[in-house]
């Protein structure tokens, strides 16, 4: 039997919301083992001088615990 946790983490990017989920993927790779899945709770953009300076996601991480 598996047990599974699943963790909510943001990441940002300058460039798109697809680097913001990339960048989060990874960064989580570094910290957390045996990471199966994640899905895209929340998506925003901060807006500056009326143009988007940045791309926000909160991801949903799931990954196994060790037995």
């Amino acid at each position: 039997m598996s047990v599974a946790r699943v963790t909510e983490i943001s990441a940002t990017s300058p460039d798109s919301f697809d680097a913001a989920v990339k960048e989060g993927i990874d960064r989580a790779n570094k910290t957390l083992r045996n990471v199966t899945s994640a899905w895209v709770k929340e998506q925003r953009c901060k807006i500056e001088d009326g143009k988007i300076s940045h791309y926000q996601v909160n991801l949903m991480v799931t990954f196994m615990l060790d037995d």
